[in-house]
């Protein structure tokens, strides 16, 4: 019996520092507008990045992709490097914290990307993607793959899976701009996670190449079908950015089925008083003009972030007003995520 108090009695310290020391709180993750990413694309005609680098304002976004890098023939990017770097630079001067990235395709891609996309090229290609992609004097993030129509192919999956394990080799991130439409007919649920962010194309639903379907091209209906589809083929909400059009499309006698129908956001509310609070505006005796307003791009901001989603993504930056104005698309988005 003594021995056991005394054993009691020596525990006794131990059992009080037991019950007194508190366990360290587990870390809580960030809230979904803390982790938010505004990706825009940036433009260029030509190939020249400085004019609209310079004319852009990337104040609030966190990521900026220059739109397209396209290569000749023997699959060479063939960019001024000193120009390319003044660009570059540039940007990081209006905003130090951003990620630059440089796309490949778009709508209307280089002739060569369908033949050195093929396996017996596709090697030495993706050599010289990753070579511009890590050239330090850039400073690139990663890689935008944005191959669209036929270019998604019997060659597509091979070529994204080579080239993701090429950049992730290297610690380059690889994005790609989707459409829903295509991406369902043609690509396997394995090549989609191959990116580590998918940029969608939720708007084009109808345009001037479709003057018997007028109509909004970029509802919030299709913008949380789009989102839903893809987390339906397994793509985490954390690797998804929702994407928002900074342009619209007029359909009437007004209006020519060409892509001379189309109007920049800046363009709209320069135009038009009132039009930065509506997603339409009536041109007497043209037709109407369909877009995304301030209030409908909040509402696709706000959905975005009830949903967990990596962010949302713009088409095109130099379309809106500088963030200044508050009229401005992009401040309106920031305003959203940050509360501010």
């Amino acid at each position: 019996m003594k021995i056991r108090l005394l054993i009691l009695f020596a525990l006794l310290p131990l059992l009080a520092c037991g019950k007194s020391k508190k366990e360290a709180p587990e870390p809580e993750d960030p809230p979904a507008n803390a982790r938010m990413r505004t990706q825009a694309y940036l433009f260029s005609w030509n190939g020249n990045w400085e004019a609209p680098v310079n004319s852009a304002d990337i104040s609030k976004v966190t990521d900026l992709t220059l739109a397209f890098f396209n290569p000749a023939a023997n699959g060479d990017f063939e960019p001024d490097p000193a120009a390319l770097k003044r660009a570059v630079d540039a940007a990081r001067s209006k905003n130090a914290n951003v990620r630059i990235y440089f796309a490949i395709g778009g709508g209307s891609p280089s002739p060569h990307l369908e033949n050195l996309i093929k396996p017996a090229n596709r090697n030495a290609f993706i050599a010289k993607i990753v070579q511009l992609a890590t050239d330090a004097g850039y400073g690139f993030a990663g890689v935008d793959v944005d191959l669209e129509n036929d270019l998604i192919n019997a060659d597509y999956a091979g070529f994204v899976s080579q080239l993701a394990a090429a950049l992730h080799a290297r610690n380059k991130v690889m994005t790609a701009a989707l459409a829903r439409w295509k991406t369902q007919q043609s690509i396997a649920d394995s090549t989609l996670h191959q990116f580590d962010f998918i940029n969608i194309m939720s708007y084009d639903e109808t345009g001037y190449w479709n003057p018997s379907a007028p109509g909004p091209h970029a509802s919030h209906a299709k913008a949380t079908g789009d989102f839903e589809y893809f987390k339906g083929r397994g793509v985490a909400a954390g690797k998804l950015l929702i994407g928002l059009p900074f342009y619209g499309y007029g359909f009437g006698p007004g209006f020519p089925a060409t892509e001379a129908s189309s109007r920049t956001y800046s363009q709209l509310v320069n135009t038009y008083p009132g039009a930065a609070e509506k997603d339409a505006v009536t041109v007497e005796g043209a037709g109407t003009i369909y877009y995304n307003g301030q209030p409908a791009i909040k509402r696709k901001v706000e959905y975005a972030i009830s949903q967990g989603a990596a962010g949302i993504m713009i088409w095109e930056i130099n379309q809106d007003l500088p963030s200044t104005d508050a009229r401005s698309l992009l401040r309106a988005i920031h305003q959203t995520i940050t509360g501010s």
